[in-house]
């Protein structure tokens, strides 16, 4: 079974669990002539629609790409994740309203057996649902299955809330409903901000996993022939659809048949292992006993005594230009491109005063 589908049958469960549970506390209602927990019931069909807005959510994900959207609709599952995050800050918004109201014009609420077993139920049916239907959504990388199995088990403990506040009317004779109902809702606020986080930052262009990278770096490094691996960008377009590009460095001795093998292989496999449309770019590093490997050993040395510099890489020499660039990767703690540009610029002018110089200026993106 495929991603998606193990994304639509979960949330289908969450479905049938929540009907099952409005049917029941339905029928308790009813018997025990209860509005309130017939109304609660309702209540509980409406939980079943975050697990409608996943399975939307997916489904409209799955489309082909399209004139307009060539990359596919993968990102709609952000969507649905901000939606269904919404909907959880807004029920504890509402909670955290309702609970101060209670704490400043203090109920006294009634309990009977057919409540106390209403609830009993509602939070051992919750707390599994939402344990559940959390777990998948980890191991699938679904922020909808997230939000929705934590709107669940908010819901369990909410729930567990109403019974303690029972047990403590029960005993003593004081309500706690509004102190506790405060307490849980701003846990369920903060929740409902943090959930928003993971979708909203996929949407904006958040980094990719470290560990993502380290190992595209060892994959490529040990094709034969790749002497190093650079500029490393990955866009997410969804969970199934990655679009990237690099630069591996190769001896300049390698023919132009050689390197199209080359990066067609490095692009297959990082398609078929990854599922990333990778566009692989290639620097030559210069060889032998000759002008360019000599210019290229002199300035690379000079760049590496720079502490401010994480990464040199890409040196070009044109004998017929007169001129030679090398790309440089300045560390976080250098905020003025223009003046290390500058600077770099004069110091490698030393080495070649007749050549033209160019400095690239490149952030790391991925590490």
């Amino acid at each position: 079974m495929d991603r998606s589908s193990q994304i639509i049958r979960t949330s289908v469960i969450g479905i049938v669990a929540n009907v099952l549970l409005a049917a029941f506390k339905a029928l308790v209602g009813i018997i025990a002539g209860s509005v309130a927990i017939v109304m609660d019931a309702v209540n509980n069909l409406s939980d079943a629609l975050s697990s409608v807005i996943t399975i939307v959510g997916t489904k409209l994900s799955q489309r082909p790409a399209d004139r307009e959207h060539p990359f596919g609709y993968g990102r709609i599952e952000y969507f649905s994740a901000i939606i269904i995050a919404v909907i959880v800050l807004s029920a504890g918004i509402t909670s955290l309203i309702e609970s101060v109201k209670k704490i400043i014009e203090p109920t006294q609420p009634s309990y009977t057996t057919a409540t106390l077993i209403v609830i009993i139920v509602a939070i051992v049916v919750k707390l599994v649902l939402g344990w559940y239907v959390k777990k998948k959504g980890q191991q699938l990388k679904s922020d909808a299955l997230i939000a929705s199995g934590s709107d669940a088990l908010f819901d369990a403990i909410i729930t567990t809330a109403t019974l303690v506040s029972a047990g403590v009317m029960l005993i003593w004779g004081f309500s706690l409903d509004g102190i506790l109902g405060a307490l849980i809702s701003a846990v369920i606020i903060k929740a409902g901000v943090e959930m928003l986080f993971s979708p909203v930052n996929e949407l904006l262009g958040a980094r990719v996993p470290p560990d993502l990278i380290k190992a595209i770096k060892q994959e490529i490094m040990a094709f034969d022939g790749v002497r190093g691996v650079f500029d490393i960008i990955l866009h997410n377009y969804g969970p199934d659809v990655m679009i990237g590009s690099l630069h591996i460095s190769v001896q300049d001795t390698m023919s132009a048949h050689e390197i199209h093998g080359l990066t067609r292989r490095i692009s297959m496999q990082m398609y078929v292992k990854h599922g990333i449309i990778m566009t692989v770019g290639v620097y030559a590093v210069a060889t032998g006993e000759n002008q360019c490997a000599e210019l290229q050993s002199k300035v690379t040395k000079l760049l590496a005594a720079h502490k401010e510099l994480v990464q040199v890489h890409g040196f070009y020499y044109s004998e017929k230009d007169k001129m030679v660039s090398v790309d440089v990767v300045p560390d976080i703690s250098c905020h003025d491109d223009a003046a290390l540009c500058r600077q770099l610029t004069e110091e490698i002018q030393t080495l070649a005063p007749d050549l033209q110089v160019g400095i690239v200026i490149d952030h790391n993106y991925s590490e």
